[in-house]
């Protein structure tokens, strides 16, 4: 990365708490739709359930392309298995499982089919600036993925850039609850106020990282207006516009 200002093209401060460069000694990440495009990653990985599901259990597959049955199978199970909700893997197993019931098809082809789906959410593009960014940063922080969603960063090819890797299923709640950030901080050894998280959903990366005592940066990659009281120290449309911005 070459030299540039704190604040360079493309990246806003947001007074009166602008980014605090000294106090920044670790970053934590978030991966969907920050590293990389998650609902592209999504359709792939729905396709090829639907192609196993045609081959192993077609009675389930007919009925899945039932306009608006998968939203009312789903929306079906996180009510039932409300302690699922920051498991996102399980619920779709157990959505997958009562279609296959519903179908009159055997329940324990959930697990095969899950597998099938899970290998393919795996398979991310990352966006252009991620790879760069990620060598660049961890260069010069210690890097730590927070996420709500499955994917493995080992999986999906970048868990060499970073130290550790929190998701809500392991942990047992995610963002924006503080907990899941305090421990991320903790393990690189530090508390949160000395911690910058980026990520792109204002509410569970912006607000959460707020309130857990770190400094955060929102990464906006489409013109989205800012709805909430909180408010980032940094808006970046790119993670090549976060590194300029802390190569200050």
């Amino acid at each position: 990365m070459t030299s540039a200002s704190p604040v360079p093209a493309g990246a806003e401060p947001l007074d009166p708490k602008p980014l605090d460069l000294k106090r920044i000694s670790a970053i934590s990440l978030d991966l969907d739709d920050t590293l990389w495009p998650i609902w592209p990653t999504i359709e792939r990985a729905e396709a090829v359930l639907h192609q196993w599901l045609l081959r192993e259990a077609p009675k389930t597959a007919t009925l899945l392309m039932t306009p608006g049955i998968l939203r009312e199978l789903r929306e079906a199970t996180a009510k039932e298995r409300s302690d699922l909700a920051h498991d996102l893997s399980a619920l779709r197993r157990e959505s997958i499982r009562t279609a296959l019931t519903r179908a009159g098809e055997d329940p324990a082809l959930a697990d095969p089919a899950f597998d099938a789906f899970f290998a393919e959410r795996q398979r991310v593009t990352l966006y252009d600036d991620a790879l760069p960014a990620l060598k660049w940063l961890s260069e010069r922080y210690p890097l730590v993925a927070i996420s709500n969603g499955n994917a493995d960063i080992h999986k999906t090819g970048v868990g060499r850039w970073f130290r550790t890797a929190f998701n809500a299923r392991a942990f047992g709640s995610g963002k924006p609850h503080a907990p899941i950030f305090r421990a991320a901080a903790a393990s690189v050894g530090l508390l949160p106020k000395d911690v910058l998280h980026v990520g792109d959903d204002a509410e569970l990366d912006v607000v959460g990282a707020l309130n857990a005592g770190m400094q955060a940066a929102w990464l906006v990659r489409d013109e989205r207006p800012w709805v909430h009281g909180a408010r980032p120290q940094l808006v970046v449309p790119n993670l090549h516009a976060l590194c300029m911005a802390l190569e200050g």
